[in-house]
């Protein structure tokens, strides 16, 4: 028979026959690929791994149903219906906006004129045009006076975004600026310092803005 060979702590091996292979599963790493701690075999060490796994789920889990429920019972902030430069921004978009993106854009800003406390998530392949959804929201916001924190995962989308986002307010009067390490430490003490101040309607950065120094006003 053919069997697919398991390695354990030491020398312990595991042989697993070929048609038993869907009660092995591929063990995917929180870190980044970091080489997981292997368990010795008749023990029960990856056992009480497991339990204390499924513990700490299970404590998010209901972590996570508080949150929501108190977010249910809060008021969040009503925004002011589309103004007159809104329908400008939008109509200035260079492309034919997909079925999809305009219902995705509606329905958002139906859920900020709510005074429910908006909790959406969009999903959508690369290039089909998430960012132009999430800039008119941005936009609506900033029309409130209130600022936005745009939070992306790389430094190149951060400088790709803040291109993207001063190109298309270009004209309006809303002031766009963003966080990386691509400024230098002064640079983005002046950045922070305008924030604090209300002077940026719109940040956009990486997890640096989730740094405790990061203050809007």
């Amino acid at each position: 028979r053919d069997y697919i060979v398991l390695q354990y702590y030491g020398s312990d091996r595991l042989y697993i026959p070929t048609d038993q292979l869907d009660k092995v599963q591929k063990y995917i790493s929180a870190d980044d690929g970091a080489a997981p701690n292997l368990s010795k075999l008749g023990t029960g060490e990856w056992q009480r791994t497991v339990s204390k796994v499924k513990s700490s789920v299970k404590a998010l889990a209901f972590d996570l149903v508080k949150l929501y429920a108190d977010r249910l019972n809060k008021q969040g902030y009503a925004f002011s219906p589309d103004s007159v430069w809104q329908r400008e921004l939008e109509n200035s978009f260079p492309y034919e906006e997909t079925p999809d993106q305009v219902t995705a854009a509606e329905e958002i800003k139906q859920d900020m004129e709510s005074p429910k406390i908006m909790d959406r998530l969009l999903c959508g392949d690369v290039g089909f045009g998430k960012t132009e959804v999430a800039l008119r929201a941005a936009f609506k916001a900033a029309m409130d006076s209130k600022q936005v924190a745009f939070l992306v995962p790389t430094t190149i989308l951060a400088h790709q975004h803040y291109n993207t986002l001063k190109t298309r307010f270009m004209g309006f009067p809303i002031t766009v600026d963003y966080l990386s390490r691509f400024k230098t430490h002064k640079e983005q003490e002046e950045t922070l310092k305008k924030l604090r101040e209300g002077k940026i309607d719109v940040l956009i950065g990486t997890h640096r803005m989730l740094s405790k120094d990061v203050k809007f006003k």
